[in-house]
């Protein structure tokens, strides 16, 4: 009996840790959340990392709230230290503190993505939590909950659809389009609502900018135009006439969109170039300071301005074109503020490679529309192109 005792005693220790309750994460959470770009402080990282698992699930929670100050690198480093300990403790079917976990998934004040992963492995081991906590989501901060939440309940609301109560679903849907974010589930929502003849505008749902004065054609042969600041990114005078490319004259045209998703495609509702730059400028009146994204999409090389302020550039081209594929943040101030697009066209003869076009929203940090008006300023006289 001595015998058998000694040898599970043995084992147990071999799969349990031996671990003071009392050590303190911290520094060694420290050392993670110091790791650099290119392999700085990896040694030490690595070191740190092999200490902070060792702790268990003593060391979950606080492992999560450092998400709340790290960079994606070290991110990347905390969430493998929280599954690895969360892997280990389901593994030796040992109890995850799950209270402390419901905490954190639901503490608003907390990064996104720690409160994503406090949920995952909530759920992991409480199948209750779902059902429980998704419908408290449903405006959530974090995208990466949200969107969870929205599924339930464009589920729900399709179950009302195939019980034919079109009042019931109708209303449900309406409401749940206001909490919706991700494109796909929006357009599900706005299908649904259209078929029961509430139909949707999109454009105003994702804050697209449909109407434009646009400016072109710039000299962008050899890629040289994207370094050259042309005179409206100096300053915009909607009665100006600027020196072109190959002496031609541009000037402001006003260009209108009707494509639900902003998209204005230059070289129809204007003149085809290739190796050229266009400037697409617009006016939004804000009613206060707002926080604002302005998301672009565009197969073309762009520059996004707000307010004479450079807030982003890619010069790349034809690498496809999606929503929200390019990301300037800045801020709205009360009254009118000027955006300034700049869109370089290069001179590929491929037919893949002709598009010139581009798509612009305003939006929060999760893609909710702000509010804004476009402001109806134009030159003195200026014809309109519709799409």
């Amino acid at each position: 009996m001595r015998t058998s005792t000694v040898l599970v005693a043995a084992t147990v220790c071999l799969l349990v840790p031996l671990v003071s309750p009392a050590a303190d994460p911290a520094p060694l959470l420290a050392k993670i959340k110091a790791v650099g770009t290119e392999g700085s402080g990896n040694v030490e990282a690595a070191k740190a990392w092999q200490e902070l698992v060792k702790l268990g699930p003593g060391a979950l929670i606080d492992t999560l709230s450092a998400f709340d100050d790290a960079d994606p690198t070290a991110a990347n480093w905390l969430r493998s230290a929280v599954e690895t300990i969360a892997d280990r403790e389901i593994a030796a079917s040992r109890p995850l503190p799950t209270a402390k976990l419901e905490a954190c998934a639901t503490d608003t004040k907390r990064n996104g993505a720690a409160r994503r992963l406090a949920y995952d492995w909530l759920t992991r081991v409480d199948a209750s939590a779902p059902k429980r906590l998704l419908p408290t989501m449903i405006d959530d901060p974090a995208q990466e909950l949200r969107r969870d939440a929205v599924a339930a309940a464009l589920q729900a609301a399709q179950t009302l659809l195939e019980k034919d109560d079109k009042e019931g679903a109708t209303a449900a849907l309406k409401k749940l389009l206001a909490s919706a974010r991700d494109r796909d589930q929006v357009d599900k929502i706005a299908e649904h609502l259209k078929k029961l003849g509430a139909p949707v505008d999109l454009a105003a749902h994702y804050g697209f900018v449909q109407r434009w004065l646009v400016a072109q054609p710039f000299d962008n042969r050899g890629g040289k135009g994207f370094a050259i600041a042309y005179p409206p990114e100096k300053g915009v005078d909607l009665n100006a006439t600027y020196e072109g490319k190959e002496d031609a004259k541009a000037r402001w045209q006003e260009v209108v969109t009707k494509d639900p998703y902003g998209v204005v495609d230059i070289n129809k509702s204007l003149t085809k170039h290739m190796g050229a730059v266009a400037y697409a400028f617009t006016t939004v009146e804000a009613a206060k300071e707002t926080p604002v994204q302005i998301r672009v999409g565009s197969k073309n090389a762009v520059k996004i301005f707000l307010n004479g302020k450079h807030l982003f550039f890619r010069e790349e081209y034809h690498h496809g074109m999606y929503m929200d594929q390019h990301v300037g943040v800045g801020v709205l101030k009360p009254g009118r503020n000027e955006i300034l697009l700049k869109v370089c066209q290069n001179e590929q003869k491929e037919d893949w490679a002709q598009s010139w076009s581009f798509q612009l929203r305003l939006c929060d940090a999760i893609g909710g529309a702000v509010p804004f008006k476009v402001l109806d300023e134009k030159p003195a006289e200026t014809p309109k192109n519709k799409e």
